[in-house]
């Protein structure tokens, strides 16, 4: 069984002093490709994801700047944006767009910079990923106005309508550890409705780790309780859900790639 995780921060501090056995573990409980998110902690680093992914071949990146450092950004960041999205192992741009829970910048701030990343995204011909907290009107008005290309609702937990009118702007949806969850009912719903070409599986970790192991740090391992979970709901099998959200990751993100077996020994350093 072939399994990816379509959004993860192995850059976190909380990796830092066991990496290589996080991703041991991941390769033998099948999840041998990691798309690694790029935004770390704002301007001006931004290379974060490459750098882990030019060290480890199953590993792919994204570049981007997330709403919470959205009042860093600047037209300099703009400008490495831009030439970091050539890299290689960039796949992807995020994740970006909207987060009214913490305003850890100011609103307008953050829908200017959305709007921007969603230019340098198209320019750089990438699927973008998106994150939206308690701004569910504002992101799809955003994208409604401003983006007509593929993308990812990462760590869905919308209810039904809110997945069919993501869907119906033609985004994939990206099930985590909240599928899990006792109160997470309008979450099972939602990814009964979603169709198998827009599925995704994903831990975002080290953050919401899937019952049993709620509390603790997650890792890309721990994501195949997630896939049990989404394969019961579904009514399918967990190497079905695996077979699914490994094509459809690898029909969005270009290119496909075909990672060896991780050894426990990185590229470089």
């Amino acid at each position: 069984m072939t399994v990816t995780d379509s959004h993860c921060h192995l850059d976190h501090e909380k990796f830092s002093a066991d990496l290589d056995a996080v991703l041991v573990r991941a390769t033998e409980a099948g999840v041998n490709r990691i798309l690694c998110i790029g935004t770390g902690d704002g301007p001006p680093h931004l290379d974060c994801a490459i750098r882990l992914a030019d060290r480890y071949p199953q590993i792919v990146a994204t570049i981007g700047v997330h709403p919470h450092e959205a009042a860093k950004a600047t037209p300099e960041t703009y400008a490495e944006l831009r030439r970091l999205g050539t890299h290689p192992k960039v796949v992807a741009y995020g994740e970006i767009g909207l987060d009214y829970h913490y305003d850890f910048s100011p609103r307008d701030v953050q829908r200017a910079v959305f709007i921007e990343q969603l230019n340098i995204a198209r320019e750089l011909v990438l699927p973008i990923t998106i994150h939206t907290r308690e701004a569910w009107d504002d992101t799809m008005s955003i994208l409604a106005d401003h983006w007509s290309g593929p993308g990812i609702l990462h760590c869905f937990t919308g209810d039904p309508a809110q997945a069919q009118q993501a869907l119906d702007r033609g985004f994939h949806l990206a099930y985590g550890g909240v599928l899990t969850f006792r109160t997470a009912e309008n979450v099972r719903e939602s990814a009964k409705i979603t169709p198998d070409g827009r599925l995704l599986i994903e831990t975002d970790a080290p953050y919401l780790a899937p019952i049993p192991y709620r509390g603790k740090r997650n890792e890309p391992a721990m994501m195949i309780e997630t896939l049990k979970k989404l394969a019961e709901v579904r009514e399918t099998t967990p190497e079905r859900i695996a077979e699914l959200t490994t094509a459809n990751f690898d029909r969005l993100c270009r290119p496909p790639l075909n990672p060896t077996r991780y050894t426990g020994i990185s590229n470089g350093n």
